[in-house]
């Protein structure tokens, strides 16, 4: 298969490795300031690692040129509604994710079936944190929104989640969840959900310990959705929807 990587950071290296070890090839790694319809040209499918603000135009350029596109960045779900339909439309395939990691979308099923153990004591109080390297710009991460959905669908007693930072100890409204954000280091992710209660506190984290898990799951989702047409998740793949 051949794959075009839009972007060539730390991830996008990553994915490289995993793909060339898989036998696929790298037909083009396109940067920032490179012409991203002549590096689609040849390519099977496009894998889309760079940053919030130039994800939308990155997603609607291979949308043009017809070549299924795996996202991995987050932060542009606010277009959201904008691209799934284009992309139905025009009989495209996308496939996003918050995480590509498999055992962080275990973590995801893991959350919301505690959540609904959880439902009926109100005693217990959650709590969330992500930790994640510097040059991570988005906040709370993409996984912790879609951990925080979960357990919003499945916990009556909140409604709404709310980001802090680790300093902040304003109080929250007792009908949001607290999702605490830090960022330090080169942590590529680790999320944890707290239960506390008076007497006791149950405790669920997910570790990453690199970027290959989410750089694995990348590829395969590159994988599973060529020839396909419509939009997709890793609950798709994974056989959870």
């Amino acid at each position: 298969m051949n794959i075009a990587l839009i972007g060539y950071g730390k991830m996008g290296k990553a994915i490289e490795e995993i793909a060339l070890k898989s036998g696929h090839t790298i037909v083009s790694k396109i940067d920032y300031n490179d012409d991203i319809l002549k590096g689609l040209q040849g390519a099977d499918v496009a894998i889309e690692f760079t940053n919030p603000e130039a994800a939308k135009g990155n997603i609607l350029k291979c949308l043009e040129a017809k070549v299924p596109v795996v996202v991995g960045t987050t932060g542009w779900y606010h277009d959201f509604d904008e691209i799934k339909k284009l992309a139905e439309t025009t009989g495209n395939a996308l496939f996003y994710a918050t995480n590509f990691s498999l055992g962080v979308n275990v973590f995801f099923e893991l959350n919301k079936h505690l959540a609904k153990l959880m439902n009926p004591h109100e005693m217990y109080e959650p709590e969330m944190e992500e930790i994640h390297h510097l040059q991570k710009k988005d906040a709370p991460s993409g996984t912790a929104i879609t951990l925080a959905e979960g357990l919003l669908e499945k916990l009556d007693r909140k409604k709404t989640w709310v980001n802090r930072e680790p300093e902040n100890n304003t109080p929250v409204n007792p009908l949001e969840l607290k999702i605490i954000s830090v960022r330090e280091g080169e942590v590529p992710g680790t999320h944890t959900i707290t239960y506390r209660s008076d007497i006791d506190e149950i405790i669920i984290t997910h570790q990453a310990y690199s970027r290959m898990g989410f750089a694995t799951g990348a590829v395969k989702a590159a994988e599973w959705i060529n020839g396909k047409i419509g939009v997709y998740t890793m609950a798709d793949m994974l056989g959870y929807n």
